[in-house]
């Protein structure tokens, strides 16, 4: 992209992306990629845990993703025309974000109590940046517990990562369907539940996944005595525009990418029991 262009789009406003090359993109399973993004002009903005950008692959179209660590650093599944542009772009690639949009996990607001964090598939994502606050501030907390949960070993994201956090918080992690491979936990992720350790009342929960795991995962934290307040969830659904101007992401009387996509189980509970909606 020629320099007069890359001038033009650094003048922004909440519509217009802003160009960010990529430094460095690393495959994580069969269809899932991290790129590494620096702003080819300007300064790098600040992005809290549980936010997402608007990603345009120039010329194909606009997504929603998370940031997945900062400062700017999104893993991306491939599964339409715009996820499948992104995860093919080289180092160098040009391409434009919007954003940070959004609200974000309340990470400091569990410092003193126990802290669970649930996730199933490209849902760890989102909750990654958690993770890593957590482990950079471990000692503001009790117990830091990561359940996790993929469709099969090969779909698990950032391996050797998580190796690296076993020593520091107690991870379990589980498949749904094990290989010749795979010597750990098979089932969904709730079953990982009933192993981990920690007082209800003063745990709190963040949660992100496939609706039906959250659904499930809910239920079983609900059922362990953890109040609702303290569950909170992530919405990810489909969004447009990113400023509340589509009512693409309308859940119940709430637009996700402007009073979510963090919801506490409390504020969500209604809608979340509606099949469909």
């Amino acid at each position: 992209m020629a320099t007069a262009q890359l001038a033009e789009l650094s003048n922004v406003g909440a519509m217009t992306p802003r160009p960010f090359r990529v430094a460095e993109r690393v495959q994580d399973t069969v269809d899932t990629w991290t790129l590494t993004l620096e702003p080819a002009s300007g300064t790098t903005p600040f992005v809290a845990p549980g936010q997402f950008m608007m990603v345009d692959a120039f010329g194909v179209g606009e997504v929603p993703i998370s940031v997945s660590a900062p400062p700017v650093v999104l893993t991306v599944r491939a599964v339409g025309a715009v996820s499948k542009a992104i995860c093919a772009s080289q180092p160098g690639k040009v391409l434009g974000l919007r954003g940070p949009f959004g609200n974000s996990w309340p990470v400091e607001d569990a410092q003193g109590g126990d802290v669970l964090v649930v996730a199933g598939g490209i849902g760890l994502a989102p909750l990654r940046p958690v993770v890593l606050r957590l482990l950079a501030q471990r000692g503001a907390y009790r117990n830091v517990t990561l359940c996790y949960g993929a469709r099969t070993p090969g779909d698990l994201l950032y391996v050797d990562e998580s190796e690296t956090w076993k020593g520091r918080i107690d991870t379990y992690v589980t498949v749904d369907a094990a290989d010749s491979s795979w010597s750990g936990s098979v089932g969904v992720v709730t079953k990982l539940l009933a192993q981990a350790s920690f007082l209800p009342v003063e745990t709190t929960a963040f949660v992100c996944g496939p609706e039906i795991m959250m659904h499930f995962a809910i239920r079983e934290l609900l059922e362990r005595g953890m109040p609702e307040h303290r569950i909170l969830v992530s919405m990810e659904r489909h969004m447009d525009c990113g400023i509340g101007l589509c009512g693409h992401c309308q859940l119940g009387p709430t637009l996700i990418c402007r009073d979510g996509p963090v919801y506490s189980y409390a504020q969500v509970a209604p809608w979340l029991e509606v099949r469909e909606l």
